[in-house]
């Protein structure tokens, strides 16, 4: 009887352990991303490329917004001699052929923050205005998030530095990449952002904001990590994000110790904006071409007519794009 009880017990505890082993492995893949398969990059790439003046060097880290059926970029631009970013404007019907705004820069550098120059866009809009996160430097610190409004996208109202770097925390070396989710969660607007302590070993860090311009860190710690063994097992650097019925879609540029850098993507709880529901395994985007070296930087996602854009900047030269045709999510795997 005793030995009877023992097995009994045992085979009991089995059952429980492998019970709970399966449905934790459901929950942490329920979420299933990109089910046709990946993006494809466009076969006229590189889509847009130095030309003269202040953008005679490089064109990269495109900001894209589709509406009405006309996609807008903002992009980062330096000349060969200027050694300072500006901001370029271009438009396109169909987010692969893009003709740039005639009176270019829309936006340079102004104020004593801004004085080693304007990099890295990424855009929102909220009713009628544009909001665009942008990095600039100074004597100060290497790096800080500074935000600009507009109705136009041409003409810019400039309000300053709204993130900075915290003396003695996670983020205290340098703080940018700025990721603004469009809309309300929990009502209030949130943004996910880049921090560092030590160069290149970036973690991702959360602000919230009552207005859309005053800006605060409510937590002590980053909330996304670099992982060991992965793709992004050095940096990671929020690119965009989206609401989608599971989530908070972030898009994100991962790089390891070679500074090789890929696009992946993470899910955050629209409940709790600061946990992680699902992460990739691999990146949706990396370099495969010459002219794209070791670098591919995403830094929006926009979809029109059931396609889905990512354009990206390449090795910090030129401008690409990658696109996905279907449905974003696809049937949630059983618990």
């Amino acid at each position: 009887m005793v030995r009877f009880s023992f097995w009994l017990i045992l085979g009991l505890s089995f059952v429980i352990v492998f019970s709970c082993q399966n449905k934790s492995s459901n929950e942490k893949g329920m979420i299933v991303l990109w089910p046709n398969g990946n993006f494809i990059k466009n076969e006229h790439n590189p889509i847009l490329q130095p030309t003269s003046g202040f953008e005679s060097k490089s064109v990269y880290n495109p900001a894209v917004i589709v509406e009405d059926g006309k996609f807008s970029m903002l992009y980062r631009a330096e000349g060969e001699d200027t050694g300072e970013g500006a901001i370029g404007l271009a438009f396109s019907k169909d987010g692969i052929h893009f003709e740039r705004y005639s009176n270019n820069p829309v936006m340079v550098r102004e104020y004593d923050y801004e004085k080693e120059g304007i990099e890295d866009p990424r855009i929102v809009k909220f009713s009628d205005t544009y909001y665009l996160t942008y990095t600039s430097a100074d004597a100060r610190t290497p790096g800080n998030i500074c935000l600009a409004t507009s109705t136009d996208l041409i003409n810019w109202d400039k309000k300053g530095e709204i993130l900075q770097p915290r003396s003695g925390a996670w983020n205290s070396h340098q703080i940018k990449a700025g990721a603004i989710v469009p809309e309300k969660i929990n009502g209030k607007y949130v943004m996910y952002f880049q921090g560092e302590a030590e160069a290149w070993k970036t973690r991702v860090g959360i602000a919230y904001s009552d207005d859309l311009i005053h800006w605060y860190e409510p937590l002590s710690e980053p909330i996304m990590r670099p992982r060991s063994g992965y793709f992004d097992s050095m940096g990671t650097e929020p690119g965009a994000a989206i609401v989608i019925e599971e989530g908070i879609l972030l898009i994100y540029n991962g790089w390891n110790e070679e500074l090789v850098h890929k696009t992946g993507w993470v899910i955050f709880s629209k409940e709790n904006p600061t946990e992680i529901l699902t992460r990739c395994e691999t990146p949706i985007l990396e370099s495969t071409e010459e002219w794209e070296g070791h670098v591919v930087f995403t830094e929006s996602i926009v979809e029109y007519k059931g396609t889905w854009y990512l354009h990206y900047g390449a090795m910090d030269k030129v401008i690409g794009v990658a696109t996905y045709r279907g449905s974003i999510t696809g049937p949630k795997e059983k618990e």
